[in-house]
């Protein structure tokens, strides 16, 4: 009996050990082989924190007085947009992330990393990384800080945190809205120089998330590059990291909103070409009501333009359409002008003419325009006749004065009743070359 119960105690004993050493190791695969290794406890990393931070001062950089600390950069861009060319900024979310080597967090455990929140970030040292040309910078703080802390056993320590920048970007609108630009992004230390502070851009420096969510709106991202640069102060040479975003702005909303409907006011102005001079209601009607549409398209154009100096691509487009409207109105102007002053100069003609002779006159009286040619006008003897020795010295004659000997040789003489047939082909003409040369000149050139 005294054997059997020694016998059960100790196989109970060795029961307990070998359970309370299952429960001190957990399984861990090393090179695809399970074995066991020893457990972890929250209070070995609360002693190893405790540990590293006893006597650590996070007033002081890594190495200092030794060597210059490396910290090794990489931007996640989350989204870019929207731009704002009123204010020539534009807004961008991104994850950034900051390495570098702390020689006084070294540690020796099994855990080889330490995955950390917020609350340890102002008990270490951290980089006073400054986004240069930023407007305005948000960090991102709900539902808890979005920063994140690594630290290995090496001293190696990896900050990331989510930023949100208004950043400045200079927009050279002399394309414009067939312009592209490059946008920068450019940070650097606030206060070390660059013989205390090295930035580096790591392997995989940028990258990007999907861009169908972001929200550019008139422009399409391109591509984006990444310099490091140095600047020349009063208080040192810094070292500047910049990451450029090409971005090709989208000429649909502008097609529809400016180029077709200048276009089709141009076009609407040419109508008054078909109108019969005679219809002077009509057609002055139709070239002021096309003018003042031109104005309002024109300013309407300005409204999402900052106010530059320059003149802009559309600036120009806008300006030539309006010269079109405004010259087939003052077309029809000078044609009921001189047709008009000398239907009236003609008719007065005749009645002093009738009141002197008592025989009335049915010669008809016609407009002519002067025009240099090298070829003399001649008319058959028996056409018309001619009123012999009145001289032509205007540059709007009637048919009769031009006959006379007084007038000057070697000329073409043109009806100005004729000049709207002129004009249906002249208009159309120069407005087609001109959109040739433009659509060429800002598109391929």
């Amino acid at each position: 009996m005294k054997w059997g119960l020694l016998v059960a105690l100790l196989g109970v004993r060795m029961f307990g050990r070998s359970q309370q050493e299952e429960e001190d190791y957990e399984d861990v695969p090393i090179n695809k082989t399970w074995v066991l290794s020893p457990k972890l406890y929250e209070s070995d990393v609360t002693l190893i924190l405790n540990k590293l931070l006893l006597g650590y001062d996070n007033k002081l950089r890594p190495d200092i007085g030794v060597r210059p600390t490396v910290i090794e950069t990489a931007v996640y861009v989350n989204s870019i947009g929207p731009v704002d060319p009123i204010n020539m900024e534009y807004t961008i979310d991104i994850f950034f992330a900051q390495t570098w080597y702390d020689s006084r967090l070294k540690f020796n455990s099994s855990m080889k990393l330490l995955m950390l929140n917020s609350n340890m970030v102002g008990k270490i040292w951290i980089p006073d990384t400054f986004f240069r040309n930023s407007r305005k910078s948000d960090a991102h703080w709900i539902t808890t800080p979005n920063r994140l802390l690594r630290l290995w056993s090496n001293g190696r320590v990896m900050y990331t945190l989510r930023l949100t920048i208004n950043a400045e970007c200079y927009l050279k609108l002399h394309n414009f809205p067939m312009d592209e630009h490059s946008c920068p992004l450019e940070f650097s230390s606030y206060g070390y120089p660059k013989n205390e502070i090295m930035y580096r851009w790591q392997r995989r420096a940028v990258e990007v998330a999907d861009q169908r969510y972001w929200r550019l709106y008139q422009f399409a991202f391109v591509g984006l590059r990444n310099t490091s640069d140095m600047v020349h102060t009063q208080s040192g040479d810094y070292v500047i990291m910049t990451i450029f975003f090409d971005l090709s702005r989208r000429m649909g909303y502008f097609t529809i909103q400016t180029y077709i409907p200048c276009s089709m006011i141009v076009v609407l102005s040419w109508v008054s070409f078909w109108i019969n001079k005679d219809a002077v209601p009509a057609r002055t009607s139709l070239g002021i009501t096309t003018v003042l549409t031109m104005t309002t398209l024109s300013t309407i154009s300005r409204k999402s333009l900052p106010k530059v100096s320059y003149v802009t691509a559309m600036d120009l487009f806008v300006s030539v359409c309006f010269i079109f409207t405004f010259a087939a109105l003052m077309e029809y102007g000078t044609l009921h002008y001189f047709t008009s002053n000398r239907q009236t100069k003609n008719t007065k003609a005749n009645n002093n003419a009738q009141k002197v002779s008592g025989v009335p006159s049915f010669r008809p009286a016609m407009s002519l325009l002067q025009m240099n040619s090298i070829v003399p006008y001649h008319e058959d003897d028996d056409a018309y006749d001619c009123l012999d020795g009145k001289d032509c010295a205007s540059f709007f004659c009637c048919f009769d004065d031009c006959r006379s000997g007084a007038w000057r040789e070697n000329k073409m003489h043109v009806r100005v009743s004729k000049i709207d047939s002129y004009s249906r082909i002249f208009f159309p003409t120069a407005f087609g070359l001109f959109n040739l040369v433009y659509w060429i000149g800002y598109l391929y050139l």
